[in-house]
């Protein structure tokens, strides 16, 4: 199994750092792709830069880097996560618009049927955010806010993150025990 994690110019970069950690921790591979404004975010929110995340991931390209087989069809991966998924993104991605590896790999994942989850950061939503997630969602497309659940009373901010992550993780069928779940409080 292959997932390619992409991080975008939104607040959240913790949800992508620990996807990171657990999918390798797991032994699944990962490629990464970091846009511009995503590495700016990483710096700010998580006081570490690009390489941290890199290592952490098992292959790199450059958002720029239309030569990545991740570009093509014809390259096997099991599924895309977008975390966090801007708005831009989120935008292109609904319209075809593939002007970066990010926005390509999601389009590859579409016209192959493969899983992509995205999971976007933005509140309010407007009327055009909405519109763009159920155009996406009618094409099979996984939207997955980053919104915890309390139920299970977390402690710490990482107990909130790793129940976003676990849901993640269940929504590509791989198994963990991040966080309770209902049912087994």
């Amino acid at each position: 199994m292959k997932v390619v994690v992409c991080i975008t110019g939104a607040s959240g970069v913790c949800y992508a750092k620990r996807l990171l950690e657990v999918l390798r921790e797991k032994g699944i591979k990962t490629s990464l792709i970091v846009s511009e404004s995503g590495k700016k975010i990483i710096e700010h929110e998580l006081d570490v830069d690009i390489n941290h995340l890199i290592d952490l991931s098992h292959e790199y390209y450059e958002n720029n880097d239309f030569f990545s087989p991740l570009a093509s069809g014809s390259h096997i991966f099991h599924s895309v996560v977008v975390v966090p998924c801007s708005m831009k993104t989120l935008s292109a991605v609904a319209n075809g618009y593939s002007n970066n590896l990010i926005c390509r790999v999601c389009d590859v994942a579409i016209k192959e049927g493969r899983k992509l989850i995205l999971m976007p950061r933005e509140m309010p939503l407007s009327s055009i955010h909405l519109e763009n997630m159920l155009k996406l969602s009618k094409l099979g497309v996984v939207i997955m806010p980053p919104i915890p659940a309390f139920y299970g009373r977390p402690k710490s901010v990482e107990d909130i993150v790793d129940f976003v992550v676990g849901r993640v993780l269940d929504n590509l069928g791989i198994s963990n025990n991040l966080f309770k779940r209902w049912g087994d409080i």
